[in-house]
This record gives C-alpha cells, sequence and structure tokens, in this order.
C-alpha cells in the first residue's frame, strides 16, 4: 500500500512509536516488570514515566490527537528515547510541522541543472561526478558519475533514481558489497524528508513504488530511522573495472533548493584512480564537452 495523505500529527506520533518500540527498557535504566512484554521496546506508561507526562497525553501525541507539545515536552521525550542530534531536530521539525493547522505546501521541485553547473561536472573528470533531486532522481551527471552505477543507464532517463537502483536494479547488490548499509542510510535519508514534507509528490510517487515492490524497503521505512551511517568512502565491485574503493563528497547546490552534487575521488596513481580513468574513458560523455575557444 502506498503513502497516503496525513493530518498535522501522524508523522509526529508514528515517530514516536517506532522509536519507542526500539529503546529497550534496560538501555533506558528500567527493570522490565514480569509477565510478557507484547510488543518490543519501550511500553506507553514507560516512555510516560521517563519523559515526565501523563499517559493519556504520551497516548494523545502517538495516535497524532495531542499536535502542539512544548519545546520542554519535546527535549524531554528525546532524552527518554535516547535520540541522537539529528533524530533530536527531526523530532523538534515534526513538532512545528504539527503545531501548524494548514501547512504550506512545499513548491514544486525543479528539475532543471543550470549550465554552470554542468560544466562544474565535466570539469572534475575523471572523478565520478552527478546532481540529483531530494528525492535521489539523477539529473545530470559527468560519464563516471552514471558509469559506476553498472546498469542504470539502461533504464530510460527518467526512471534513474539512486533509492530505486538501490532497492530494485538487479545489479545493486552484486554492485555495493555493504549493500544493508548502503540501503539503510537511503531510507533515512528519504524517512527524514518525507517526515516533514510527507505528502510531497515526487516523495511519495518513489516510496508508493518502493514500498509495493520491495520488501527491504517496506521493513526499513517501519523502523521510521532519520539518520544512517555517514559514509566517507564507497566500495563498488564493478563489473567492468573490478573493486573500487572512492572517498565521496555530497553538498548542496546554492540556488536551486533539494540539489545535492556527489563527487568520488581516490588518490593519483592508485589502483582506484586508473579504475576511474578507465569508467571515464570508455563511456560516452553524458553532454557534449564545452568548448574552451575564445569566441
Amino acid at each position: 500500500m502506498g503513502p497516503e495523505q496525513h493530518s498535522s500529527g501522524d508523522e509526529l506520533g508514528r515517530f514516536l512509536r517506532a522509536r519507542r518500540t526500539q529503546t529497550s527498557p534496560q538501555s533506558a535504566g528500567l527493570t522490565p516488570g514480569p509477565g510478557v512484554r507484547r510488543t518490543p521496546g519501550l511500553r506507553r506508561e514507560e516512555l510516560a514515566t521517563l519523559a515526565g507526562v501523563s499517559i493519556d497525553y504520551c497516548t494523545r501525541l502517538e495516535r497524532g490527537k495531542e499536535t502542539r507539545p512544548s519545546p520542554a515536552v519535546i527535549d524531554a521525550l528525546a532524552r527518554a528515547l535516547q535520540l541522537d542530534d539529528a533524530e533530536h531536530q527531526h523530532l523538534r521539525a515534526l513538532a512545528v510541522r504539527a503545531a501548524r493547522y494548514a501547512p504550506e505546501p512545499a513548491p514544486a521541485p525543479s528539475r532543471t541543472v543550470r549550465p554552470h553547473v554542468k560544466l562544474l561536472l565535466e570539469s572534475v573528470r575523471p572523478n565520478p561526478a552527478y546532481v540529483v533531486s531530494r528525492s535521489m532522481d539523477v539529473l545530470a551527471h559527468n560519464p563516471g558519475g552514471l558509469a559506476l552505477y553498472a546498469g542504470i543507464a539502461e533504464w530510460p532517463v527518467k526512471q534513474q533514481n539512486l533509492a530505486r537502483y538501490l532497492f530494485l536494479h538487479p545489479s545493486a547488490r552484486d554492485v555495493f558489497p555493504d549493500w544493508e548499509n548502503q540501503i539503510r542510510g537511503c531510507v533515512a535519508r528519504l524517512r527524514a524528508l518525507a517526515g516533514t514534507d510527507p505528502d510531497a509528490p515526487d516523495l511519495t510517487q518513489l516510496v508508493g513504488e518502493l514500498l509495493l515492490k520491495s520488501p527491504a524497503f517496506a521493513g526499513l521505512w517501519e523502523r521510521y530511522e532519520v539518520t544512517g551511517r555517514k559514509i566517507a568512502t564507497k566500495t563498488f565491485q564493478h563489473p567492468q573495472v573490478g573493486k573500487i574503493t572512492l572517498a565521496f563528497q555530497g553538498m548542496a547546490l546554492e540556488g536551486t533548493p533539494g540539489h545535492r552534487m556527489g563527487i568520488y575521488t581516490a588518490e593519483p596513481g592508485t589502483p582506484d584512480h586508473d579504475a576511474m580513468l578507465i569508467l571515464d574513458m570508455t563511456t560516452a560523455p553524458a553532454e557534449p564537452r564545452p568548448s574552451t575557444q575564445q569566441r
């Protein structure tokens, strides 16, 4: 079943429930009481006690009925659930959104990549680089930027999406030796984005497709993790150049909300750098090379 329209408090409650069921009593400093626990993690009354709120108030929060928790309550819940900084900030963002009676719809994200950004992609060759939208659509790339994701070029341009590739392309598990870590970080990023803008068309379409087609995605989506392991390097088992490990840097692009550039690098003279050169030379350019001649 695909994602549905959400009321203002639904995402806040959904996040609290997910984090509660994944926080053990022992880690929270509690001694589990007698009897069989029907669900893993903290019971609702245990979370209420730890956060210093009533059970009824905690219940209303989780059911989306209470939509204006104070900053102090949000901070107390974050401490009780042992949220890290990114998760704490996400909880605050959900609370802000829940407090709005009529959240303002986000503007439709642009898919246009500016010419000077495309020029930048060409200028960093042979380093693989690409530009993606907030929902991970590949909007522009240099030859190596697409070639690293072996097989994605076989898809129509509008279907080329890094999340879709990870979960639905038959080559993805072979290309990424640490596929489990890759997909976990991917879902966490989409979850964080969807939490504060759950009805955005570009997100709901992608998430709906992956929920229907990928049990692995559906399982991770249910966990509602919003932080993933920060990956400084990525290793690919590429059918053309073999094993290649590259440093990765992602960055937001100014002037185009939601667009990010990803660049891979390797030390010159290393086998990884040589593999980058091969990918760059043996792949047809995505765009014609800009002329360097003066008019």
